[in-house]
């Protein structure tokens, strides 16, 4: 399913109408049956159905126009409240709507003083349920004037809200939201999904969404100029390493891992013990010889061997050929989770990522270690994933966590495309960057993932499903995927998860992503429904 920016999904607008022939009154005549048909699902169980419908000026307040007309006819209870004090400033599709509302016989109230507002908040408190159809995608900034005040009291209603296209206030982009926006129950998006409306905290004031197909060509659609797509199960099913029947361990992917120091043994032991559990058939871990022997009594099914090191537990030139000479009979390495950040360490790592040639998934100290040193990915010979989370990619990118969590997946396909990797920038939603520009947001997961090496846990899914045959690009858009849903799985809508909870779910994800179940049973907490 691809996803849009603002000004694609404007683009689309025009190519339906200029190229494809299709007027803007049908399509937005179908965006407001789709509002309506969504509220009444919302009203299924309510008694008394009385509607109110809040629009602004332009075609978002023309959704909401056509949507109070069909409701209307449903025979709803409806009343439109309008932002502004001069309904002429309302133009072409929106204010055919709006004509069409007012022959109707539905009355339009304009709230523009203090007097209106008082008595819109008191109709706003005694309605079963709240359109908000103020301002649409092109929204950006702050809130201002009436539309602050009427946001204000919308969230101090009970009431429910359902959203046309995107709540008024948040920026649709880049997923940030102004001070009091509109915390809806429901969205309804009109014929793609936004790429910011994923993204916290706007997937917070987006509530559940639904996508309405308004009749643009299918094949518009699929060869618009996006490169932006969302993680669905049919993706994923279609991407994972198919085993043969008759297939033995060394046919099933060999992964080495790099990871663990003196305290952080656990971080080697979780990302290793979750490639063994995604599948691979081979699994060695490589750790500084004063953490290999508290290891290999930990572990079972990994073999666990010691590199050298100095008085200060760093790795030594030694321990670079012994990486190497493991790595060359391997499919693919993992590196970084628990290595320490000694400068030593550092700068075996940086000698190890410069001289191999397998892929390799760059995640935790691994990623440190390239601080003011992002050349060494330009350099590399080996196809390679970053796994940041966005401390992480800070330190890479020199840009502050706030701007990067502002704007997750324009800055995901920029550096993927400076580094040539694939960088997959952890976080709620996580978003995967291509080199070739493609992006892709993943939407499986849950809060209690926010966990102490859950990270750990993916970086050892990625490598064992780049290992089973697929490329790195591809395991990495599985592995994001599969970490999500077996995190879901493993909380069962609870906190207090830990990470080797998530690894023990993982056959479980599995199978259910090569069952190709629908994705609302998947997305367990962001369920996508399309309205036909």
């Amino acid at each position: 399913m691809k996803l849009v920016t603002a000004r694609e999904m404007q683009n689309l607008d025009r190519l339906a109408v200029e190229e494809y022939s299709i007027p803007g009154i049908v399509l937005m005549e179908n965006a407001s049956k789709a509002v309506a048909d969504v509220a009444v699902w919302m009203l299924d169980k309510c008694e008394v159905n009385s509607i109110i419908v809040v629009c602004g000026k332009g075609n978002n307040g023309g959704d909401g126009f056509g949507a109070a007309r069909w409701l209307a006819s449903y025979g709803y209870d409806v009343k439109v409240m309008f932002v502004g004090d001069d309904l002429d400033v309302v133009q072409g599709d929106a204010a055919i709507e709006l004509n069409m509302l007012l022959s109707a016989g539905v009355d339009v109230v304009c709230v523009a003083d203090e007097e209106a507002l008082f008595v819109a908040e008191v109709d706003l408190q005694n309605a079963d349920l709240i359109i908000d159809a103020m301002l649409g995608t092109g929204f950006e900034g702050e809130l201002r004037g009436n539309y602050k005040k009427l946001c204000q009291i919308i969230n101090d209603c009970e009431t429910k809200v359902l959203a046309v296209d995107v709540p008024t206030g948040v920026n649709a982009d880049k997923g940030t939201v102004a001070d009091d926006a509109i915390r809806a129950d429901a969205t309804v998006t009109m014929a793609l999904v936004k790429c910011g409306m994923l993204q916290y905290p706007a997937r917070e004031f987006v509530g559940e969404l639904h996508i309405a197909e308004i009749g643009m060509p299918q094949n518009m659609l699929d060869n618009c100029n996006s490169k932006k797509y969302l993680l669905t199960p049919e993706i994923i099913s279609r991407l994972l390493p198919i085993r043969s029947r008759n297939a033995h361990k060394g046919d099933a992917g060999r992964v080495v891992v790099v990871a663990g120091s003196p305290g952080f043994i656990g971080a080697a032991a979780l990302c290793s013990k979750s490639a063994v559990k995604a599948g691979a058939g081979l699994v060695s871990l490589l750790s500084p010889e004063s953490s290999a022997a508290l290891l290999a009594i930990k572990l079972d099914e990994e073999m666990v061997h010691a590199l050298d090191e100095d008085i200060n537990c760093e790795l030594t030139p030694s321990a670079i050929e012994d990486i190497l000479d493991k790595v060359s009979g391997a499919d693919v390495l993992a590196i970084g989770p628990g290595l320490g950040t000694g400068k030593r360490t550092m700068a075996a790592v940086r000698e190890v990522l410069l001289q191999i040639d397998k892929p390799v998934v760059i995640d935790a100290d691994a990623l440190t270690a390239l601080k003011d040193h992002t050349y060494v990915l330009n350099e590399m010979a080996a196809p390679k994933v970053l796994t940041p989370h966005p401390g992480e990619f800070a330190r890479l990118t020199g840009l502050s966590i706030e701007e990067i969590n502002s704007n997750r997946v324009e800055l995901a396909a920029k550096f993927a495309e400076r580094w040539n990797a694939v960088v997959v920038l952890k976080g709620a939603a996580t978003v995967i960057g291509c080199p070739n520009g493609t992006v892709y947001v993943n939407t499986t997961g849950c809060e209690a993932m926010a966990t102490g090496g859950s990270g750990d846990v993916l970086t050892g899914i990625i490598a064992s499903l780049a290992g089973q045959g697929i490329s790195l690009q591809e395991a990495a858009l599985c592995g994001v995927y599969l970490h999500g849903v077996a995190g879901e799985l493993a909380a069962n809508d609870s906190i207090g998860l830990a990470a080797g909870e998530i690894t023990q779910c993982l056959p479980r994800a599995l199978q259910l992503a090569k069952e190709d179940s629908n994705t609302e049973e998947l997305v367990c907490n962001h369920a996508l429904k399309v309205l036909e």
